[in-house]
């Protein structure tokens, strides 16, 4: 009868042991909490805040503590797509990233409730507030703006919330399905625009070097034309003097000729009496010496050469005709390559080119010529005239 009651006082013992086990062990559990590297804990002991709990491992009043969880890294929130009309009354639709930190823990648990979407919340409105605020335009090319003007309406708010704002990013701007096809329209209507433009520039540059092309071409011709000319008169004058001087040389021949012939007319005749124009002896003396080509002098004097004398080669410049072509030659190589330079200008993009008008190069060179031949005309000297 006494071993049950004992029994029973062990087994109630027992389990007495075993339940204070289990608290102790889930007090232990209780106490300890593990803080990872990037969090941080507030603690609450029956609901009154104690602290922020650092990395680590931290000892905690068991069963009437409580902790609540900061991630203290940059966290990243989607702002939902917003509808707002711009001030030019055009409506648009558009969306944004939102990147924020908690700096002050203490402040994010006791200032805010989930400050997360209270950061979410305010930004939605501040999106709509700041599109509402510009143009159509202003929305579709200024984001760098949008995103400036939202950040500064969030900072104020959510520093008193223990979190800083590190950057905010619309990521689309989309205005009405209308407005999109009359834009659609303006960019097509000006692209032709644009292409009209070209196309007449194009044609215009076209014309101008085709114009400057065909004055190069004139420059060029009327310069040919008159080194020919230049060329043509100094063989004319060469040619003249050459004539004179064969007519000159050929005169004393052709006289003595005509005196024998003159002879043998008067011997065929009836008359007797001879009148002669010269000495007989001198007439067939200096007939045969033009037979035998002797240099033997008659009366002192010695029988016209056939060369030219110094004074005639001064006159006529035979000496200096291949310094004058070679100058002409040099003249006209440097004239083309300036051209060919112009006209490469010209191709490169140059508006204008410093080309010469055809008459005035004409011109100059007339005064040229005119200057060289008034120079020989003036130095040469004034022969005196050769004795009949």
């Amino acid at each position: 009868m006494n071993a049950l009651p004992l029994q029973v006082g062990g087994v109630v013992t027992s389990l007495v042991a075993v339940l204070l086990l289990v608290i102790a062990v889930a007090a232990v559990f209780k106490s300890v909490v593990i803080v990872q590297a990037y969090e941080k804990k507030a603690l609450t002991v029956f609901g009154e805040y104690r602290k922020l709990l650092e990395p680590g491992i931290s000892f905690v009043p068991p069963f009437v503590s409580n902790t609540h969880t900061f991630d203290m890294r940059t966290q990243t929130l989607d702002v939902p797509r917003q509808e707002a009309i711009t001030r030019d009354n055009s409506p648009v639709t558009a969306d944004a990233v939102v990147y924020i930190k908690v700096m002050d823990a203490k402040k994010a648990f006791l200032e805010v409730d989930d400050y997360q979407r209270a950061v979410s919340n305010l930004a939605q409105t501040t999106l709509r507030a700041v599109l509402g605020d510009m143009e159509l335009d202003d929305t579709l090319n200024k984001r760098g703006e949008i995103n400036a003007r939202i950040r500064k309406e969030l900072d104020e708010p959510t520093d008193e919330w223990g979190v800083r704002v590190e950057s905010v990013e619309v990521r689309e701007v989309n205005p009405s399905k209308d407005v999109q096809q009359a834009m659609e329209q303006q960019t097509s209507a000006e692209r032709r625009r644009r292409a009209m433009i070209l196309e007449a520039q194009g044609e215009r540059r076209s014309a101008i070097e085709k114009a400057e092309g065909d004055k190069q071409s004139n420059i060029i011709r009327a310069q040919g034309e008159k080194q020919s000319q230049i060329l043509e008169a100094q063989g004319d004058a060469i040619s003249t003097v050459l004539r004179a001087r064969s007519a000159e040389s050929m005169g004393e021949r052709a006289v003595i000729e005509k005196g024998m012939e003159t002879l043998a007319e008067i011997g065929q005749g009836e008359s007797t009496t001879f009148v002669l124009p010269q000495e007989l002896t001198s007439l067939v003396g200096r007939y045969g010496k033009h037979l035998t080509g002797s240099d033997t002098k008659v009366d002192g004097e010695m029988l016209d050469s056939l060369e030219f004398d110094e004074e005639t080669r001064e006159m006529l410049g035979l000496d200096d005709i291949e310094e004058i072509l070679g100058q002409i030659d040099q003249a006209a190589e440097m004239d083309v390559e300036q051209m060919e330079q112009e006209a490469q200008a010209i191709k490169e993009g140059a508006d204008t080119a410093e080309i010469k008008d055809p008459d005035q190069v004409i011109q100059e060179m007339d005064a040229e010529v005119a200057g060289e031949g008034g120079e020989g005309a003036a130095g040469e000297p004034e022969r005196e005239p050769e004795p009949e």
